[in-house]
């Protein structure tokens, strides 16, 4: 194997822990992921919050929950409507935020912040590739909400 062949793996390996290693990414489902290496806070975004209005009930996975990338992890229920909450991720659940079961408003209050929903251990780095950036989140948000 050439030099060369030996160092593409590396640098493909190294490239999506870099990518990974730090910000925060959003789904089209409006959640996000702020990551710090290969650990994730998960939460949904503030326009999510403020489609959904003042929020009554969430239901959050437990730790130790193994969560698959799209699929349903939770619910949270507000005053207008309910809705799943989606995995932006696949990995384990570390922990959830148990102040926010107590105070589900905190999540109309603080949702990048406070509100955040559970942590997780990533299973693969790769798959946030596939997640939007702000400016990607940005832009999608706004074409959505013409489109209404």
């Amino acid at each position: 194997m050439s030099f060369l062949a030996r160092l593409v793996p590396i640098a493909s390996a190294r490239t999506a822990l870099r990518f990974a290693s730090s910000g925060r990414f959003y789904t089209k489902k409006h959640e996000w992921i702020l990551v710090d290496k290969t650990v994730g806070t998960v939460g949904i975004t503030d326009f999510a919050t403020e489609q959904l209005g003042d929020v009554v009930f969430l239901e959050l996975p437990e730790a130790g929950t193994e969560i698959e990338k799209g699929d349903s992890t939770g619910a949270v229920e507000s005053v207008k409507a309910a809705s799943d909450i989606y995995a932006p991720v696949s990995g384990t659940v570390l922990e959830k935020n148990t102040k926010l079961e107590e105070e589900p408003g905190m999540i109309n209050k603080s949702p990048l912040e406070k509100g955040w929903l559970y942590k997780v251990q990533i299973k693969s780095v790769e798959e946030l590739k596939e997640l939007l950036n702000e400016d990607q989140y940005n832009t999608f948000k706004e074409e959505e909400e013409a489109a209404h």
